[in-house]
């Protein structure tokens, strides 16, 4: 476990309590929007745990993963072992490889030639899965990729010819019927190479189908920031992938620091919430990086960032402490019930329990949180909670006015005690919370050593057993 943000808070900056409807969507607690107040409890950021070493990992650099069908897909870019010229972006022995996993852990390489060779677009193509409705067959897949127009003209000087004629800085749109062969969407770049270099593209600029946005969102490399010139991350949409709007700045970085790639996914377990893991660049210890933690709200241009420190630092290997050593693939995947998984440039995986980026955290002093005026849709409330064995999480369901409703006040709870991921909550005479569907409600959570990851309403059976993990 790692980084807290601070002293516990009586009440979040700013909050206004105006209802908000969250039906049956799962709530993390990356950001503070829907909590009111915090008592004696924090926010507490959780450290990724480095699994032991595949024996065929992945060994990464600006990658993408996906889950398809059953499988772990990964596209990534590769050096030609053969080639022995100058390391600059778009160099001749750049070229995208694929990989693919039946369980995340093994990966296999069944194509051993590129899938795709082409400068620039080799550099940093970023492909994903079209989840919109209607997309045609032949471009389920899509990618972006492409470089500004100064490294278009430094690899025209390197390698005369090796650039078509007609490309020009900026990124172009790619699609697929199967992720292996594919064509570009338009002649000319979709999002042009800013004038005045503004827009750097030399890094993994990552896009998807947003299906809380409904349409498609690009997090690209930009230069521009309130504290001057740094490495940083601006943000476009588009409803067809062809046309963009003008990218708007996220203003992520800190004074002073550079945020190499941005690796923003929309959690898939909560599509309206976006996560970030950006490598942090610091250029006077040698270019060594680490990778934070962000997170932003569909159809919000400005990351939330409760935590500033590092999320995966360096380590004890000295070779991560090298120049840009410090990469993760683009998407957060499941690889178990419970688990999931990070891919780092090194070939580790790293792993977390499901949600556990961040809780909220009681020590052996009793806590709480309670959160805004929520409106919601269901019959049971399922939380992803943590105890120790002398910990223990209650909640109370309270009217907007923050009186408890008859029969759901914290006295009716059933304690729990456990440890899981969709603990499902009781109050006395196994209350249904389906008459308060619809009306706004908040939640007083009471814990004592106790970390909570996550809730949310469902449509539950209300029948069955509790789980042996968990007392209530």
């Amino acid at each position: 476990m790692q980084g807290d943000p601070g002293p516990a808070r009586t009440r979040a900056e700013g909050r206004v309590s105006v209802p908000v409807t969250i039906g049956d969507r799962l709530e993390l607690f990356v950001d503070t929007r829907l909590v009111d107040r915090m008592d004696a409890v924090s926010l507490r950021l959780h450290e990724p745990c480095p699994a032991p070493l595949a024996n065929s990992p992945l060994l990464i650099a600006y990658t993408t993963v996906i889950v398809d069908g059953g499988r772990y897909r990964a596209w990534y870019r590769s050096i030609d072992p053969g080639y022995s010229g100058d390391r600059y972006d778009g160099n001749p022995g750049e070229s995208t490889h694929y990989a693919e996993s039946l369980d995340g852990h093994e990966w296999d390489f069944p194509r051993n030639t590129a899938i795709l060779r082409e400068s620039p677009f080799s550099h940093n193509f970023a492909p994903f899965l079209d989840d919109r409705p209607g997309v045609p067959t032949d471009e389920r897949f899509k990618a972006l990729a492409g470089l500004h127009d100064r490294s278009i003209a430094e690899i025209r000087r390197h390698a005369p010819g090796l650039v078509a004629p007609d490309t020009v800085g900026g990124l172009y749109a790619f699609g697929s019927p199967d992720g292996f062969t594919w064509r570009r969407l338009c002649d000319q770049p979709v999002i042009r190479s800013h004038a005045a270099g503004g827009y750097g593209f030399d890094s993994q600029n990552v896009a998807f189908w947003s299906e809380a946005e409904g349409c498609y969102v690009c997090f690209l490399r930009t230069w521009e920031t309130p504290h001057g010139e740094l490495r940083t991350i601006s943000r476009s949409t588009s409803m067809d992938f062809e046309s963009w709007t003008e990218p708007i700045p996220t203003n992520a970085n800190l004074p002073g620091e550079h945020l190499y790639t941005s690796a923003t996914r929309p959690y898939f377990r909560a599509p309206h919430i976006y996560l970030a893991l950006p490598t942090r660049l610091v250029p006077d210890r040698g270019d060594s990086t680490d990778i934070l933690f962000m997170s932003m709200r569909a159809g919000e241009s400005t990351y939330e960032r409760p935590f500033t420190d590092a999320f995966i630092r360096p380590g004890m290997d000295p070779a991560r402490w090298g120049n840009r050593s410090n990469y993760v693939a683009h998407n957060v995947v499941p690889t178990g019930p419970t688990e999931l998984s990070i891919y780092h440039k090194s070939g580790h995986r790293y792993t977390l329990r499901t949600d556990g980026f961040v809780s909220v955290h009681a020590g052996v002093a009793p806590g709480e949180l309670t959160t805004v005026p929520v409106v919601f849709d269901g019959n049971e409330l399922v939380v992803n909670a943590s105890t120790s064995a002398a910990g223990s999480l209650a909640v109370e369901v309270q009217r907007a006015d923050g009186s408890p409703v008859d029969g759901f006040a914290l006295s009716d709870c059933r304690t729990v005690t456990g440890d899981g991921v969709e603990i499902a909550v009781r109050w006395a005479g196994d209350a249904d919370l389906s008459r308060l569907s619809g009306t706004p409600v908040r939640l007083r959570f009471v814990m004592r050593e106790c970390d909570l990851y996550s809730y949310r309403f469902r449509n539950g059976t209300r029948s069955g057993s509790i789980p042996s993990t968990f007392r209530m």
